[in-house]
């Protein structure tokens, strides 16, 4: 059925709607209903009154009848008079046998009172006779109905608020609880398990939210076949490109033995073999890094041995340059991987060495905080363009215009470093000196 999920929530909207109306209106009519008549010990009180008014009616003495009505209408703070109840028709009319029946001059106990006037009404008790009757407005005291008000709101606010949310929570749950599996069979895929399928684990529905999960299983079957195909692909790759540049670095060694080939041109072939080499670890390294999105976080060290000892091989390699170093004599991180964390500052430190003219600085401060270690990186160089700081993160990204003073650029190093430090559970960015350069700052929690 097309738009399945569109019909079930038009049928419980709409049967609840309707369901939801008559119930309050049923609910409020037997509420109204129940409450709209005088509680039976009232309806005693006020039966004894006319008892009372009775006796001193009976006895003759209508002064003392009429203080001791006075006293009611004080007491109750009402009105309250004994009456004849003759009515004599005229001009030839005669009283019905049903109208002599239900003749009354106000309401008799049991008759409904109605909750939505304001004024109280009439009550009236006969005596024995029949003839004379005891009227009494009633009082306010005796009203039904004291808790009409509060509970009209509670059946036409709080019990509609509750329903509504009882369906809210029901419609969730019927959404959530696919979309949960769906998201679960998404973290999965994005965990690395690309042979999971969400269609197994949100069952057999047959609406929107199924053909949902079949889509998913579609793109996840898609997706899982083209990235095993690209690792695949990969170490192909990696073989293939270590095959002949091992043949090469064999050729340049035999060459290097043979005196009458030119040394300047077999240190050029040598250079660009080991930059080729190179090359190809960091593109494999940079990939995998990407695909995998792995955690490398399975080793503590000590931050600071590493960077002495990455300063000082960086000292050796660049001795034109000066390096400054501002380190805490420990720094021990709990989480880390000594190799993926020492290749990525070794890249930050080569880089800002080779973007320094010769005779400029280098400084590498660490600081401590709570719960990160700052690596700050600083160099002398030309700086970046703001627009450009966070593209230099990116692989074979090159500064538009840059000058042949740096030659190196922003290629594999940077972004490499990035993705090696995020492995690591830490954050990188790029930020321009005030006084000229770049500085790199790594932060590292340290748990």
């Amino acid at each position: 059925m097309k738009r399945r999920l569109f019909w079930i929530f038009c049928a419980v909207m709409g049967l609840g709607t309707v369901l939801l109306f008559w119930g309050i209106s049923r609910l409020a009519w037997q509420t109204e209903e129940a409450m709209s008549f005088i509680d039976s010990g009232h309806q005693q009180t006020l039966r004894h009154y006319a008892a009372q008014a009775e006796t001193l009616y009976r006895s003759g003495d209508e002064q003392a009848l009429g203080h001791w009505m006075q006293t009611l209408q004080e007491q109750e703070d009402t009105w309250a008079a004994v009456v004849r109840a003759n009515v004599e028709p005229l001009g030839g009319t005669y009283l019905s046998e049903r109208f002599q029946e239900g003749f009354g001059l106000g309401r008799d106990l049991s008759w409904k009172i109605h909750l939505y006037f304001a004024e109280n009404p009439i009550m009236d008790i006969p005596f024995t006779d029949d003839s004379v009757r005891f009227l009494i407005q009633l009082p306010q005291r005796m009203r039904p109905g004291t808790y009409w008000y509060h509970s009209r709101m509670l059946l036409q606010l709080v019990l509609p608020l509750i329903l509504l949310l009882l369906v809210c929570v029901l419609l969730y749950r019927h959404l959530m609880q696919p979309l949960r599996r769906l998201e679960l069979a998404t973290r999965q895929f994005s965990e690395g398990h690309y042979d999971v399928r969400a269609r197994e684990l949100v069952g057999p529905r047959n609406d929107e939210l199924g053909s949902l999960a079949e889509t998913f299983d579609a793109m996840a079957e898609r997706t899982g076949q083209l990235i095993l195909s690209q690792r695949q692909k990969l170490a192909d790759m990696s073989h293939e490109l270590r095959t002949p540049l091992t043949r090469i670095d064999m050729a340049v060694s035999l060459a290097e033995q043979d005196a009458s080939t030119p040394l300047p041109l077999l240190q050029r072939i040598r250079s660009d073999c080991d930059g080729m080499r190179g090359l190809v670890e960091d593109a494999l390294t940079l990939a995998w890094l990407e695909n995998e999105s792995p955690r490398l976080r399975d080793e503590a060290l000590d931050l600071t041995d590493l960077l002495d000892s990455i300063l000082e091989d960086a000292r050796f390699e660049y001795p034109e340059h000066g390096i400054q170093a501002s380190l805490p004599p420990e720094a021990i991180l709990a989480r880390s991987s000594h190799r993926a964390l020492g290749q990525a500052i070794e890249n930050v430190v080569r880089n800002a060495l080779a973007h320094t003219p010769k005779g400029g600085r280098v400084v590498v401060v660490l600081e401590s905080s709570p719960s990160n270690y700052t690596v700050m990186v600083s160099d002398q160089g030309p700086g970046v363009a703001d627009q450009w700081l966070t593209q230099i993160f990116e692989p074979f990204f090159r500064v538009p215009g840059q000058t042949p003073s740096c030659p190196h650029g922003y290629g594999l190093g940077l972004a490499l470093a990035l993705r090696q430090i995020n492995a690591v559970g830490g954050s990188m960015l790029a930020l321009n000196n005030p006084d000229g350069g770049l500085t790199v700052e790594i932060q590292l929690p340290k748990t």
